[in-house]
């Protein structure tokens, strides 16, 4: 099922590491602008692989996570090669999904986990994961064209990789369920009001805020700021290791359900799907 050998080799990869700053400030790139960026077990690897690397350098003081193209990251890409998961029994298929998800969260908990901190330079569409994954991040600058979503609702299946539960811990439970019980989409202005992004700028500033916002994170004592972000994350994220295991199991059994088959097939479709619950 899921891979955890590469499947690309590294200069082929789609998440690009660069470093500027005389190495200070590393700087991620989403790299698959024809897709809008669009997620993968490949992109999760990867950017599991890139934290790592992050994270090891003694020279690395804070990160930009920034994407190419007119999206951030529009969601799965449901066409990206990958072994299915697959299971002899509908008992199997979800006790495969819940693995799957459970390592995915592990992947993930190295780039959120950096103790360096991060900063999400989001424009266009900031959907499904895309918008789990600027969650992740400490610090989120959006563009004015940014757009935000959580649909994962409208397809039948549920939130897997953690991002309405960030949600709730950053704007709180009463958005965070409008937002994620809804699918609704909100522009940059209402993510701002609401606490999901902390600056909003217009279009063609996005990279230099984003950049610059990240060099005064840097420049200040590297000791400090990771221990202020290790406390921060501490009381936040208190809870957040129990509600992730909560959240794979339920996401599990809704990757069996019909509901999420109709959801997706309408989804090709460009239609809404109609739900029967099971």
């Amino acid at each position: 099922m899921f891979p955890t050998a590469p499947l690309l080799p590294e200069e082929d990869w789609f998440i690009r590491l660069e470093h500027t700053d005389e190495r200070r400030v590393a700087v991620l790139t989403l790299d698959n602008p024809g897709k809008l960026n669009g997620w993968s077990w490949e992109a999760t690897r990867q950017l599991a692989a890139r934290a790592d690397q992050i994270r090891f350098d003694p020279q690395v003081r804070a990160v930009l996570l920034q994407a190419n193209g007119r999206a951030f990251c529009a969601g799965i890409d449901a066409a990206a090669p990958g072994s299915p998961v697959t299971g002899r029994s509908d008992a199997e298929l979800v006790r495969n999904y819940y693995e799957g998800i459970r390592l995915v969260h592990e992947r993930l908990r190295v780039f959120s986990g950096l103790p360096q901190p991060v900063v999400a330079a989001v424009q266009g569409y900031c959907l499904g994961f895309g918008f789990e994954l600027a969650l992740m991040c400490d610090i989120r600058v959006a563009a004015e064209d940014a757009v935000f979503a959580l649909p994962e609702v409208t397809l039948g299946v549920a939130v897997d990789a953690g991002g309405d539960l960030r949600l709730a811990r950053e704007i709180g439970t009463g958005w965070a369920k409008l937002l994620a019980l809804t699918g609704r989409r909100i522009d940059a202005a209402t993510a701002e009001r609401i606490g999901a992004v902390q600056l909003v700028v217009p279009n063609g500033e996005l990279h230099d805020a984003a950049l610059e916002l990240t060099r005064q994170l840097a420049a200040n004592a590297p000791l400090a700021v990771q221990a202020v972000k290790r406390a921060i994350d501490a009381y936040a994220d208190h809870t957040l290791t129990e509600a992730l295991r909560t959240q794979a199991l339920s996401a599990a059994a809704l990757f069996a359900s019909d509901d999420k088959k109709a959801g997706y097939a309408a989804a090709v479709r460009r239609e809404r799907a109609t739900f029967e619950g099971r």
